[in-house]
């Protein structure tokens, strides 16, 4: 054998009694667990087996196994570094400053947050030499950076729990929940400080998961079956809602991105939001880059362009000054087809609003505005034929101020918007005619966690709670979240199976 051999060898031992060790550190908290269990399910089988008997059984065992996973994180969290801490490197660097290690390992003040409740965390901490120190700069922990751990408090798997209940729950229920399935007792301020860690984490990562989102639906589609083209289809709208020192409540704004497949199926939403801002510009932004990004790095055939919504300031105005101004990405000069389609729905309750003011018998208003809704919705030039209808009846009866008012208003909107609303074709074509998507996309993101009782937001608690939503509401939580880990920053960590490995290598 040679003395290279013997060396690997040997190195190679190091590091098996080194994994051995740690993984009988790991393993303790485990060994009396089934005694525990046999005692727990002993006292269990030994009474009488009720409802009230079980709830209780279920519980304390899954307080067992939480406290058995909590001393296996503390275990090994505790023994990824060397036992003493002048086997760690004396020195190391953190954004080209040096940093010194001092010579005892020191605690976690409050201990690390985890799914299984609180452990203890003794760490090497690097102190920054003088002039860093006159320039503010503070003690790091180099293992706390690579486990990731969430606004210096919570690990990632509970941060991840913790910023998608954010997404249901209130900040009370949350802490609740925290308490009851977690065994944290957590203060208000912290709580906030690690949802504010990860919907930040989130944010520079969610709109590029959204947009390969949609290329994977606009792929999915463009395979489909059918006669018809593959639609892209973009709402916006806006909702109120209540902030917190304001007499009254602001306009936030959604916009929804959908894929239709060839049969005129939907594939999938996702969703942009923004808090009140005057004039949407924000929103406007996001969208136009949203929709630019995507129709550039898509490979296949141009989607039908379709913007659906109804004819509100903001739509209107995005729609003029922005859509149809829109270059195609693939022919330089020329600009991209986009068809606006009001909102059915919204159409219709203008046509309600002329039953109300020309027809006085309920009966006879009923069946008018429900006769003129299938008109506008199935006939060719349907529109015109309801304002036709309105006309010949407008001459029949005198009228006040207030219903010529009303009449004008919804007749004009009719007329206005006559081009937009050609249902028949629209349906021929096998497109979408109502708005219902962009619609329940404000209820979905907003009026579901910002509207409820007696709730008044600031605009930054706001901004953190809704980034959340979108990525959770778009079916991406899963690929941004990993993508804001994956970003985090990392340092050289010098652990016992590590360096082991290493002399392993130099021996080899």
């Amino acid at each position: 054998m040679t003395q290279s051999s013997v060396l690997a060898l040997g190195g190679a031992t190091a590091v098996l009694q080194q994994l051995q060790a740690v993984l009988a550190l790991a393993s303790g908290p485990c060994l009396g667990l089934s005694e525990q269990v046999a005692a727990l399910t002993a006292r269990f089988l030994s009474a009488p087996i009720t409802p009230a008997a079980t709830l209780d059984f279920e519980k304390d065992l899954r307080q067992l196994l939480d406290e058995c996973g909590r001393l296996v994180l503390q275990s090994v969290f505790n023994h990824i570094e060397p036992e003493d801490p002048r086997d760690a490197p004396k020195h190391t660097q953190r954004d080209r400053q040096d940093y010194l290690r001092k010579n005892q390992k020191s605690p976690h003040r409050g201990g690390i947050a985890t799914l299984f409740g609180i452990i203890g965390l003794q760490r090497c901490l690097y102190e920054p030499l003088q002039e860093a120190r006159d320039d503010g700069q503070r003690s790091f922990a180099p293992l706390e950076l690579c486990l990731g751990l969430v606004a210096h408090n919570a690990t990632p798997a509970l941060a991840e729990r913790v910023g998608r209940l954010a997404t249901q729950h209130t900040q009370q229920q949350l802490l609740d929940v925290l308490h009851r399935e977690h065994h944290l007792d957590w203060s208000v301020p912290v709580l906030r400080q690690v949802t504010a860690a990860v919907s930040a984490g989130m944010a520079p990562y969610l709109r590029a998961a959204q947009q390969q989102a949609v290329c994977g639906w606009l792929s999915k589609a463009s395979q489909s079956r059918g006669r018809r083209r593959v639609v892209l289809a973009v709402g916006r709208d806006g909702i109120m809602l209540p902030l917190r020192h304001e007499e009254h409540y602001k306009e936030g704004a959604v916009a929804t991105i959908s894929v239709y497949d060839r049969r005129g199926r939907r594939l999938g939403t996702v969703y942009l939001g923004e808090m009140p801002e005057a004039k949407q510009t924000t929103l406007t932004e996001e969208l136009t880059a949203f929709v630019q990004a995507v129709l550039a790095n898509w490979e296949g055939p141009l989607p039908r362009l379709v913007y659906l919504t109804d004819a509100g300031y903001h739509q209107t105005t995005f729609f003029k000054d922005v859509l149809a101004e829109l270059e195609n990405p693939r022919r330089a000069g020329e600009r991209l087809e986009w068809l606006w389609i009001i909102d059915y729905y919204h159409a219709a309750s203008y046509v309600s609003k002329l039953a109300e003011v020309l027809f006085s018998v309920a009966a006879t208003r009923q069946a008018w505005a429900r006769r003129m809704r299938r008109v506008l919705r199935e006939e060719e030039r349907g529109v015109i034929r309801v304002l036709h209808s309105a006309a010949q009846s407008y001459g029949k009866k005198s009228w006040s101020t207030e219903q010529e008012q009303a009449y004008q208003e919804a007749y004009n909107y009719l007329l206005t918007h006559s081009q937009e609303m050609q249902y028949s074709t629209y349906r021929r074509l096998g497109l979408p005619i109502g708005s219902g998507v962009t619609e329940a996309g404000c209820k979905v993101v907003f009026t579901q966690r910002f509207k409820q009782s007696g709730m008044t937001w600031e605009l930054a608690g706001g901004e953190v709670i809704l980034r959340l939503r979108l990525a959770e509401l778009s079916g991406v939580w899963d690929e941004v979240y990993r993508e804001y880990l994956k970003h985090q920053p990392l340092i050289r960590l010098a652990t016992p199976l590590v360096s082991g490995a290493q002399a392993d290598e130099k021996a080899a």
